[in-house]
C-alpha cells in the first residue's frame, strides 16, 4: 500500500475500527486527536453499529440497493456487509479514498465505488449509478448520509437533503447522523476538526431534515437507536436515525 502525504478522517476511522487500510500519517493524526480528546475507538464502533442496525432495518423493509455518501473505507461492518444481498454504490470526494475503495471492492459484482459529492448529484457516474443502484428515482433505495452533516452549513445541508428527497423514489430511506456539542468541552480537539466542522444542539437536528420524515424513534444518540442490548456508557457525541421519503 502506498503512503499518503495527508491524514484522512476516513482512514483514521478505519484505524479506530481495527481495520488494515490506513497509513502511518493517519495513525499519527488519530493518536494526536486522542491526546486532545480521549479514546475514540469505542465511539466509532458505536457509530458503526448504528450503521449496521439502520442498514438492516432498511433491508428488512424490502430495499435492496443503497447509495452511500462520504463512504470512507468500505470495510469493518460497512453497508455491503450489513446487507449482503443488496447492491451498494459507495461514493466519496477524496480521490485517495476512492482509489482505495475501488481496490478493496475489485471483483465484487454487488458493491462499487466512485467519486460523488452529495451536494452535487451530477458528479456521480451515471453508469455506476445504473449498475449498483438500479431504479434510482423509480424504486425505493437506502441513502446513507453519515459523517457529512457536520461539514455542511445549515443552508447547504437543507438544500442537499431536499435535492436527495426530490431525486429518490417514494419509500426510500435516509440514514443520517449529526455531531452534538460534545467537542465544545475539548477546544484543542475541536480546533483539529477545522473551520468547516459544525456542532449542533439536538433540538436543531430534526428541522434540518426538511421533507424527510423521521421514523418514530426520531433522531437520538446512536447508542439508543433500536439498540441490540443495553447502550454502552459513552458520550452522546453522535445522534442519528432513519427518515423516510413519503409520497408527495
Amino acid at each position: 500500500m502506498d503512503d499518503a502525504a495527508q491524514p484522512s478522517t476516513a482512514r483514521m476511522i478505519d484505524f479506530w475500527l481495527g481495520g488494515e487500510h490506513h497509513f502511518p500519517v493517519d495513525v499519527a493524526a488519530a493518536r494526536a486527536f486522542e491526546g486532545a480528546y480521549g479514546p475514540c475507538a469505542p465511539l466509532f464502533r458505536d457509530l458503526r453499529a448504528f450503521l449496521g442496525r439502520a442498514v438492516r432495518t432498511i433491508a428488512a423493509a424490502g430495499v435492496d440497493a443503497f447509495l452511500v455518501f462520504g463512504a470512507g473505507v468500505p470495510t469493518r461492518g460497512n453497508v455491503h456487509e450489513a446487507a449482503p444481498e443488496a447492491t451498494v454504490l459507495y461514493t466519496d470526494v477524496d480521490p485517495v479514498t476512492v482509489g482505495l475503495g475501488q481496490r478493496i471492492l475489485a471483483g465484487s459484482d454487488r458493491a462499487g465505488y466512485g467519486f460523488g459529492d452529495a451536494t452535487d448529484l451530477a458528479t456521480i457516474d451515471p453508469a455506476l449509478l445504473r449498475r449498483f443502484v438500479p431504479g434510482w428515482g423509480h424504486r425505493p433505495v437506502g441513502v446513507v448520509f453519515l459523517g457529512l452533516a457536520a461539514f455542511l452549513d445549515d443552508a447547504t445541508l437543507r438544500r442537499t437533503l431536499d435535492e436527495l428527497y426530490a431525486a429518490a423514489a417514494p419509500g426510500s430511506f435516509l440514514a443520517v447522523d449529526f455531531d452534538s456539542e460534545e467537542l465544545a468541552a475539548y477546544p484543542q480537539a475541536l480546533a483539529m476538526m477545522g473551520p468547516a466542522f459544525r456542532m449542533r444542539p439536538p433540538a436543531a437536528f430534526g428541522p434540518l431534515l426538511g421533507r424527510w420524515t423521521p421514523t418514530p424513534e426520531g433522531i437520538v444518540p446512536v447508542a439508543r437507536w433500536r439498540p441490540d442490548g443495553p447502550p454502552a456508557g459513552l458520550p452522546d457525541a453522535f445522534h442519528g436515525g432513519l427518515a423516510v421519503r413519503r409520497a408527495d
